[in-house]
């Protein structure tokens, strides 16, 4: 009869004798609410990155931010910190809040283009057309010129390093024939991707009461963009371009300090000032989105400010490498008596600085394991668990095959079980 087993290993030995890629942290709960755009910020003139909110900003205040290691206070109104290696979420203040994104909008245009630049369907140096519609629109701009071409490589520089709207309408148009078809695609890649609180109903992000994201939605796009095309991701590293005789340069402060390497800036009076950055540590990479900020300064010190705190308090860990045996499990009718646990592939997580002293494994499974065993075959579970994680599972299987007894050495390994029982 196959009996539950418990393996409660301490760190001590465990982590000593040491990437399953994935969270360590469960996803916070789902926030609901859709802040729509105010009939104000629809007369906002667009998406002005440098612009002051005036007056009419607020603080964000509210409740703290919830990380692994505590509450934090965040002068953000929407936020997330993820890691790019692992997905793990390192903070987390209202993050699935339907927002105004603003220019991070911009983030899927650039996704889109990489996309089509990356297939061979457009080329860096192919120019394209300027419309009316794109050379009359307002807000951020690189200044196009009417009826003229402007090359692919000069408007990804337009739209990333400036925040033009107008270098967007004719990538969008370029790519899709006109702006509503490519809208459409970007609803579609956002479906794709899994982003469940992101609607467009534009390329720029200009104010529309149901054009929305939420901040984790905005760092799965980031962690998508820095993924699927590195080749391109340069270009938000920029910090600054020339084109019709302008000197633009990069409007996320962050990049210019050196303190990131990307991703984008945005500004509406109703989502506030926002930002997403991205920096890589030796290898570490995580992404910070903020929004509903009151200033741009504001914007420059929380970013920094954040940025530093999750370098600062987490790290890269290889908690368990691949063939590491955990437990050895009892074999029922095999010809080796024990089997030994592991996982499929080396055990990386995002875990608090000193994760060493805290964490906590529980392998759990059925024993006896019944023979025949193949290597590979999955056996547990290791439970992780400890003080400043929300917790994870992974799966523990066979680190060797045992082939079963012959009938006449399980007839005698049974009947032996059985004297034994009496």
């Amino acid at each position: 009869m196959a009996t539950r087993r418990t393996l409660i290993a301490t760190t001590a030995g465990l982590w000593a004798a040491s990437a399953l890629t994935g969270s360590a942290f469960a996803r916070p709960r789902h926030v609901g609410a859709h802040a729509k755009a105010t009939a104000k910020a629809a007369k906002s003139g667009g998406d002005d990155d440098d612009a002051d909110s005036g007056p009419d900003a607020q603080a964000a205040g509210g409740a703290p931010a919830q990380t692994p290691i505590g509450p934090l206070d965040v002068n953000a109104k929407w936020a997330i910190i993820t890691d790019y290696n692992t997905g793990g979420v390192l903070l987390s203040k209202d993050a699935d809040a339907r927002i105004p994104p603003s220019s991070l909008t911009k983030l899927m245009t650039a996704y889109l283009t990489f996309a089509m630049l990356h297939q061979g369907r457009l080329r860096l140096d192919q120019g394209l057309p300027v419309s009316e519609k794109a050379w009359r629109m307002q807000g951020s701009k690189m200044f196009v010129p009417l009826g003229e071409q402007v090359p692919v490589e000069q408007l990804i520089q337009g739209m990333v390093i400036q925040s033009g709207n107008d270098a967007c309408i004719v990538l969008a148009e370029g790519i899709a024939g006109s702006e509503d078809q490519f809208v459409a695609l970007m609803n579609d890649e956002a479906r794709k991707m899994g982003l469940s609180n992101t609607n467009f109903r534009n390329c720029t992000g200009w104010p529309d009461p149901q054009h929305y994201m939420s901040v984790r939605d905005i760092a799965t796009l980031a962690r998508h963009i820095i993924g699927d095309y590195p080749e391109y991701y340069h270009f938000f590293s920029e910090r600054s371009f020339k084109f019709n005789n302008i000197d633009q340069g990069n409007r996320n402060v962050l990049v210019d300090k050196g303190l990131a390497d990307g991703l984008k800036t945005g500004h509406t009076e109703a989502g506030g000032f926002g930002l997403c950055a991205s920096s890589d540590h030796g290898g570490h990479r995580v992404i910070v989105v903020l929004n509903g900020m009151p200033s741009s300064k504001v914007r420059v010190q929380e970013g920094e400010r954040l940025m530093e705190w999750a370098f600062a308090n987490f790290e890269l860990a290889t908690v368990l490498k691949a063939g590491t045996v955990v437990e050895e499990a009892p074999v029922w009718l095999g010809t080796d008596k024990t089997v030994g646990l592991t996982v499929a592939s080396d055990l990386v997580m995002t875990l608090p600085t000193g994760w060493r002293s805290r964490l906590h494994a529980h392998a759990t499974y059925d024993a006896p394991v019944p023979a025949p065993i193949r290597r590979g075959q999955p056996i547990g579970q290791l439970v992780l668990s400890g003080d400043g994680f929300a917790g994870a599972t992974v799966p523990l299987v066979a680190g060797n095959s045992v082939e079963r007894l012959a009938l006449p050495a399980r007839a005698m390994a049974a009947l032996g079980h059985l004297v034994g029982a009496s």
